[in-house]
């Protein structure tokens, strides 16, 4: 039976990356049933917004999704869709793995990380309020009237930000993680905060996360001050199996994992919710290269891995990662960032490194 499987394009280089990856996953001999949905700027003038009703219900639906990258605008215009089909799916945990591949630029060559960040709470909950705005005048007073020492904190044209971290969210995504921990035989898990400087928000994360450990007596748990740890991170990543962290710290910690493993370019990843989940490569739309069969299309298909996965298809996970492994330690027909010299006139564009996966796993059909 067919997997019904909503595909997102998206915009940018979306729609290119997008159909490199449908191609290897069809290449796969896995049965797909691909629902078609558009977002992102390019349906804006279309649709009225760029996420439309219909690609969330096509989600909710079929339980799984697949998305190419979507731009989202720096200072102004709409929210991120990503954000918001986030909050519209309660996909409250982003896991990420960061993984060497030999033959990827690093200074590293054994790295192998899980990343679980909160996705519902924190300051990317998206409650603000505007600088001098009658709405943010009231709440300024009402701050500083249940805490009078936040007069001198607050300048008079501040913008304001609230930072919600609650039990509930942090126990389901701690859990979350021990519970990949378990199934994929991780020994370690780490739980990242700043509850020295922010006790009652980060304290309280702190807090459920070692409550929650207690159930998994099992898995080494351990605790970290998030700038410590990213001097951890850089200085001895192979401590590290998997990482838990509230939203905020895990947006950064994550981009600087994918560092570690040589680039946002074979960076996957995944939101999951109860009983649904979208996978998504973790760089941008990178609009100025649109059209031009140019991009890196593989952590998008390294997050196609991740799918097959969720969907129980191991085997033909298992042999799209070894052809994708292969495809960079023979450092052919890769894109121009894959190559030592970015310049090097063999490069391949976005559908050439898909045409050589899809001949790879002929050979292992």
């Amino acid at each position: 039976m067919a997997h019904r499987v909503t595909f997102i394009p998206g915009d940018g280089t979306g729609p290119e990356i997008a159909e490199a990856t449908k191609r290897v996953l069809d290449a796969t001999g896995v049965d797909f049933d691909w629902d078609v949905q558009e977002a992102g700027v390019d349906i804006m003038e279309t649709a009225g917004t760029p996420l439309p009703d219909s690609v969330i219900e096509s989600i909710r639906t079929n339980k799984v999704a697949i998305k190419g990258p979507i731009t989202t605008p720096v200072g102004h215009g709409f929210r991120s869709v990503n954000v918001a089909l986030r909050k519209a799916l309660d996909l409250y945990a982003c896991v990420r793995p960061c993984k060497s591949y030999p033959g990827v630029r690093s200074k590293y060559d054994d790295i192998d990380l899980l990343f679980v960040r909160e996705n519902t709470e924190d300051l990317y909950a998206g409650i603000e309020f505007e600088k001098d705005t009658p709405a943010n005048a009231e709440l300024t007073k009402k701050i500083i009237e249940l805490e009078p020492s936040a007069a001198e904190t607050i300048k008079p044209h501040a913008g304001l930000s609230i930072k919600p971290i609650s039990v509930e969210g942090t126990r389901r995504v701690v859990k979350y993680a021990f519970d990949y921990a378990v199934e994929n035989d991780r020994k370690k898990l780490t739980a990242v905060h700043k509850a020295n400087i922010m006790k009652f928000t980060d304290g309280l994360w702190l807090e459920v996360a070692t409550e929650v450990a207690k159930d998994y007596p099992g898995i080494e748990f351990e605790e970290r001050i998030v700038d410590n740890m990213c001097m951890q991170l850089v200085q001895k990543p192979e401590l590290y199996e998997v990482i838990v962290l509230p939203n905020l710290y895990g947006d950064i910690l994550t981009d600087v994992g994918a560092g570690l493993v040589g680039g946002l370019g074979v960076a996957p990843g995944a939101n999951i919710g109860d009983g649904v989940a979208l996978f998504e490569p973790t760089h941008g739309s990178a609009p100025k290269y649109a059209g031009q069969d140019k991009v890196n299309p593989l952590a998008m298909m390294l997050s196609g891995v991740m799918m097959l996965r969720h969907l129980k298809e191991t085997d033909a996970a298992d042999r799209m990662e070894i052809a994708i492994a292969e495809l960079i330690r023979e450092g052919k027909s890769v894109t121009y960032d894959m190559k030592p010299n970015r310049d090097d006139p063999t490069a391949v564009g976005t559908s050439g490194v898909a045409d050589a996966l899809i001949e790879k796993l002929k050979v292992t059909a």
